[in-house]
């Protein structure tokens, strides 16, 4: 007999589609949908150009950074600086080893909570395995140290634009509102995967005779000098950034939650910030340098979004003068830097195309005119059950839907058009809709053999799946349940941006 296998998320997709076609024809006051199956398609693409153009944009600049290998020294300095800490006698008391493993998580946290880290982390778990084994931890640790730290910031991130971004957008709320609430979920995430993966490193220790699958130890990146591309980058920023200020700070009205405030002298300071530590990355290597430009577009992405209402039009300029400042940095002629740009706006465009696929499905429902009994029919089903039966019920449904559709930009776009409403018709903020659905997207990415990137993460570590499944599953609904716990404040509690 043949072994079942889960179809491509794309049949998953087109298969919904045609069942919610199918729908038209038997829902009454429905206008059946039948050859409108294609055209919907590129209805749906035409609808998301803006986020499928920012996923591309995105995808491509960082790709740019990475190809630079400027994470990977940032990191391999982090790790050497950590074990430099031994010559403390409190720290070693604590385990020089315990710290660098908290540290690590922390850093892919806040990774996977600001850009999104996902598919990098493939990469980065080859490099990690080493170091893990290295302070006497085996490979599944290392790819909780990585993987897993990345993908609990995922899920409670505070920034991420291929989740919180993508759906505040599509439910109609301002970009990274309710930030406050985010960065409280995003710690309490953090402290229970900390301490899941300090209690287990006790048992998962790396035994090397037993080893037959030796990896080969890591060298130190070479890291290379600035060249005359880093200087005028640099010299050209501080130029924009100048011009820029005197223009625009000015008009600056930061706004965090409820609470707002001028402050015309924040631009100044960011312009200060990247003037003295841009000088010392450029002068110890351009990887630093290039890393120096990845901390800075983020911290002024999040000046722009606060101070000035900056949205994916703003945020994919920046990006873009991310790709080329990074390219130039590093050297590269504009042929490859045009190149490695496509390369990463490659890497990523099946997300994107799913996006447009996805988006599909709305459409044809909407034509259909079966958005308004399904929403009614959520809310019968739903009624007596009050808020907190209807946010978990949400929370269920993504969870759920991510067991087979991994990617968290087609299940926005195929399930915040109907939620978003939805949860306006049974009194819930569609801010605690979009956490719903962060959650949901977010924890069992780690444990469903739908994501590629999980199986290639355990590839690599060497880990087969069903000794994955068993180690993870009993933290993964720890998760689960931390986040209904997480979602009820969002019910009772007045929270910013709620």
């Amino acid at each position: 007999m043949r072994k079942f296998r889960v179809p491509n998320t794309y049949v998953i997709i087109f298969f919904v589609l045609l069942i919610c076609a199918a729908s038209t024809c038997f829902v009454p006051g429905a206008v059946p949908q039948t050859w409108q199956v294609f055209s919907a398609l590129y209805e749906g693409f035409s609808q998301q150009a803006g986020i499928i153009a920012f996923v591309l944009i995105i995808g491509g600049a960082f790709w740019v950074v990475n190809t630079t290998k400027a994470l990977d020294a940032g990191i391999m300095k982090f790790m050497i600086a950590a074990g430099k800490l031994e010559r403390y006698s409190l720290i070693r008391r604590l385990g020089v080893g315990n710290i660098v493993m908290v540290l690590i998580m922390l850093l892919f946290g806040l990774f996977g909570a600001v850009f999104g880290m996902s598919e990098e982390t493939i990469a980065f778990v080859a490099v990690v395995i080493p170091i893990a084994r290295s302070l006497g931890y085996d490979e599944f640790i290392a790819v909780c140290m990585v993987y897993v730290a990345a993908h609990v910031g995922f899920a409670g991130a505070m920034l991420n634009p291929f989740t919180v971004g993508i759906a505040q957008d599509m439910s109609g709320l301002p970009l990274f509102s309710g930030i406050e609430y985010r960065t409280f979920c995003w710690v309490v995430l953090m402290f229970i995967t900390v301490a899941f993966v300090l209690w287990k490193s006790r048992k998962c220790r790396y035994l090397p005779e037993l080893d037959s699958n030796k990896t080969v130890s890591m060298g130190e990146i070479q890291e290379v000098p600035s060249g005359m591309g880093a200087w005028v980058t640099y010299v050209g920023i501080i130029v924009s950034l100048f011009l820029f200020s005197i223009n625009y700070a000015a008009d600056c009205s930061v706004n965090i939650g409820s609470s707002s405030f001028d402050a015309p002298w924040l631009l100044w300071v960011v312009d200060a910030i990247f003037v003295i530590f841009g000088f010392i990355a450029i002068r110890k290597s351009r990887q630093m340098f290039i890393l120096a430009l990845l901390i800075f577009t983020i911290i002024f992405m999040v000046v722009g979004v606060m101070g000035y209402g900056w949205y994916l039009p703003e945020i994919c300029a920046l990006f873009l003068a991310l790709a080329l400042a990074s390219g130039l940095s590093a050297g590269y002629s504009s042929d490859t830097v045009a190149k490695e740009f496509v390369n990463g706006a490659k890497d990523i465009f099946s997300a994107a195309l799913i996006i447009g696929f996805a988006a599909g499905i709305i459409v044809i429902l909407k034509n259909g005119n079966v958005i308004d009994p399904m929403l009614n029919s959520m809310a019968s089903s739903l009624e007596g059950s009050g808020k907190t039966g209807a946010l978990a019920g949400m929370y269920g449904i993504q969870t759920f839907i991510n067991l087979f559709i991994p990617s968290a930009s087609a299940k926005a776009a195929v399930t915040m058009p109907i939620m978003a409403p939805f949860s306006d018709m049974i009194g819930v903020s569609r801010q605690a809709t979009v956490m719903a659905f962060q959650f949901g997207d977010g924890f069992t990415n780690m444990i469903t053999p739908c994501s590629g990137v999980l199986m290639a993460v355990l590839s690599v570590a060497r880990i087969p799946y069903g000794r994955w499944f068993g180690f993870i599953w009993k933290f993964i609904l720890a998760l689960i349940i931390a986040g209904f716990l997480l979602l009820l404040p969002t019910l009772y509690i007045d929270l910013s941006g709620f």
